[in-house]
């Protein structure tokens, strides 16, 4: 794997000053969760770190990318909106750019847009540190979300998060008139199922 300076450098290359400060919070609130959690804190960084090293290529660029050299592992719906292209194209970023052969960290870096019906604790804490990280979100929307998190101890407390998330991301979605892909519908029913009833409005 690349050294952190390596790739802190060619963030800051690739991604817009804003986009790098998006990184940099990301990282360190997955490390914040990862410590809550008692997962890997250093993994939870580089992950959060480089979760959107594709987010700046162009579209043209990135569906090629998917179309004749990652081929395999997402689905065709996943292709109908490129805001999403870039979760795909990361997880090639971080393989052959990073040198990153982590089977954990390739799977949050796909799953940190639309999500997966069968996201692991790890995909989790990735997924919402990227929607409530401090340099870039809305300071109101992340604290309700982190007084989820710390009012219900244990995984409920971040499945009720990140429920949250998933419910606010369809409502921009259908505001926005934009394509939602199936998958996040899936993940927002289970969810639903799971610790809808113990959501306040």
């Amino acid at each position: 794997m690349k050294t952190t300076d390596y790739i802190l450098t060619w963030l800051q290359k690739n991604l817009t000053a804003k986009r790098y400060a998006h990184s940099l919070g990301c990282a360190e609130t997955a490390q914040k969760l990862a410590r809550i959690y008692k997962l890997d804190e250093e993994k939870a960084y580089l992950t959060g770190l480089i979760h959107d090293c594709a987010k700046n290529f162009d579209d043209e660029k990135s569906l090629d990318i998917i179309k004749n050299i990652i081929k395999t592992g997402f689905q065709e719906n996943e292709l109908k909106n490129p805001k999403t292209y870039h979760a795909i194209v990361g997880t090639y970023v971080a393989k052959q750019e990073f040198e990153i052969d982590d089977p954990e960290i390739i799977q949050a870096i796909k799953n940190h847009t639309i999500g997966a019906v069968d996201m692991t604790l790890f995909d989790k804490i990735i997924f919402l540190a990227d929607k409530i990280e401090p340099n870039s979100r809305d300071e109101k929307y992340s604290s309700k979300i982190w007084k989820l998190i710390e009012e219900n101890k244990g995984v409920i407390g971040l499945d009720l998060a990140l429920l949250k998330c998933f419910c606010e991301t369809i409502k921009s979605l259908v505001k926005r008139k934009l394509y939602i892909c199936s998958s996040t519908i899936d993940v927002y029913n289970i969810l639903q199922q799971r610790v809808g009833e113990l959501l306040e409005d």
